[in-house]
């Protein structure tokens, strides 16, 4: 599987771009329950533990875009990062570490 791994830093520098440009998306793959502890701001949640729900969003999203995704330490999101790969979506990135690893700001 040819991953696209993203540090912390690169991370970081994407979630101003998400807004501004319109051309970025941060996937929050956790479940509801991990999400209400802390999320990163604006992520969308997408919970990859719901396989039928997670396809549904899939197609909701627009292929163009690039697609920063994490989970708690980097398993899941490297999963949702080869399904949405194997959908077509050419710029998807995996936050090394999850949010396990974060050092930015986060909401509960």
């Amino acid at each position: 599987m040819n991953q696209k791994l993203v540090t912390f830093f690169i991370f970081f520098r994407a979630i101003p771009l998400e807004g501004f440009f319109f051309n970025s998306q941060i996937l929050d793959v956790r479940t509801d329950e991990e999400v209400a502890e802390k999320q990163i701001p604006n992520a969308k949640q997408m919970d990859i533990q719901n396989p039928p729900k997670f396809m549904e969003e899939l197609q909701q999203l627009d292929a163009s875009k690039n697609y920063y995704v994490y989970c708690r330490s980097g398993a899941r999101s490297a999963q949702a990062c080869a399904i949405l790969k194997s959908q077509g979506f050419e710029n998807c990135y995996n936050l090394l570490g999850g949010i396990t690893e974060w050092e930015g700001e986060t909401v509960s």
